[in-house]
């Protein structure tokens, strides 16, 4: 997986790689690995991690536009603002560009919070909802060179949902409903666009692999 990351670089200046799939489906964690292992193969500043989390409106915007209650439907990201930033990836790569980062325990976005140096040639970025045939998300995709998504089991995926959200503060009953309410509603507008992927990686047992 590493080498076909590799490979889509090639001799270009900068591609971004994007990994979408359903909530929990592990995109952040086949992120992870994959900016580690170009990393081992290539080094720390060949590549960077830029995921679509930042682009979540802050809690006083949702509150303004009663959508407090549906945080992270499609709708309550700055699409717009994330379609720019990965043109200006791909457009500026000899620019230190800034991105901001999504704190998990106060669930808010913070500015500024990561950077992408001109050394990075690959930039992976990941979240729900990169291939959703929308305008304000084809914006963003027509920035990336490939989107990779993610599928697995979805018994354990919506079992790791309801740990993450107890981890971050709800009790499990409301973490149970989250999920059930709003969690799976995102997930059925991501699974429906996932014919749109380039490839298909599978969440299994024995770890990562691309599908036939």
């Amino acid at each position: 997986m590493v080498g076909t990351a590799l490979d889509l670089v090639g001799e270009r200046r900068r591609v971004v790689l994007g990994i979408a799939g359903v909530p929990g489906a592990g995109k952040s964690t086949l992120a992870d690995a994959v900016v580690a292992g170009v990393a081992a193969a290539r080094g720390d500043d060949w590549v960077a991690h830029v995921p679509m989390d930042g682009y979540h409106l802050a809690d006083v915007q949702l509150e303004r536009l009663n959508a407090l209650s549906r945080k992270g439907a499609p709708d309550t990201f700055d699409a717009a603002g994330y379609a720019h930033l990965l043109r200006r990836l791909v457009d500026e790569p000899d620019s230190w560009v800034y991105a901001p980062g999504f704190e998990r325990t106060l669930e808010q976005p913070i500015a500024a919070a990561m950077v992408v140096p001109p050394s990075a040639r690959l930039v992976v970025t990941e979240g729900n909802y990169l291939l959703l045939p929308e305008p304000r998300w084809q914006a963003a995709r027509a920035a990336m060179t490939e989107v990779w998504y993610v599928t697995g089991d979805d018994d354990l995926r919506r079992s790791r949902l309801v740990e993450r959200h107890v981890t971050f503060g709800k009790s499990p009953d409301a973490a149970a409903a989250w999920v059930e309410q709003t969690d799976e509603v995102n997930a059925l507008r991501v699974s429906a666009a996932a014919d749109r992927a380039d490839r298909v990686v599978v969440n299994g047992p024995e770890g990562w692999s691309f599908a036939s």
